[in-house]
């Protein structure tokens, strides 16, 4: 299996199934979970409430899913892989949500290309990467995945 080289600009035709690409890592903060707060509106008790989240499962604050799964676009932007000729985001499937994210925790993404697909009407064409949110255990605590629309290099 090859790597995809972690530089910016990739295009369409630069995808491959099979390529796999790791991100640096990033430390979930408290700030990062009263950020995400505030500008979702999510102020459920498991995320804001340290009192509130002791009684619960998991015995302490966690991170909102969605704050993960957009941490993880970032870091995975931050590869260079899904740089400045991505069109468009187009979907997330089959996305699971897998262990909690604690604050403190590091993740990572891992990404490998599963499907290319020539769209021409579109000037590029479809990628899907399946993703692995993982923490610093390398315990997965989300997954699914992800398809992008990517320009051609004629373009």
């Amino acid at each position: 299996m090859s790597s995809l080289p972690l530089n910016t600009g990739l295009f369409f035709e630069d995808f491959q199934p099979g390529q796999k690409a790791v991100s640096a890592g990033r430390t979930i903060t408290d700030h990062d979970i009263a950020t995400f707060a505030g500008l979702s509106g999510d102020f459920n008790q498991i995320h804001t409430d340290a009192e509130f989240a002791r009684s619960t499962p998991f015995g302490q604050r966690i991170a909102h899913g969605l704050l993960g799964l957009s941490i993880a676009s970032g870091l995975a932007v931050q590869t260079g892989v899904l740089g400045a000729n991505v069109i468009a985001f187009r979907e997330v499937g089959e996305w699971k949500f897998v262990k909690p994210i604690f604050i403190g925790d590091t993740v990572h993404v891992e990404m490998e290309i599963t499907e290319t697909k020539a769209l021409p009407r579109l000037g590029g064409g479809s990628v899907t990467l399946r993703i692995l949110v993982n923490n610093q255990s390398n315990q997965t605590t989300m997954k699914g995945l992800w398809t992008v629309l990517v320009k051609n290099r004629s373009l």
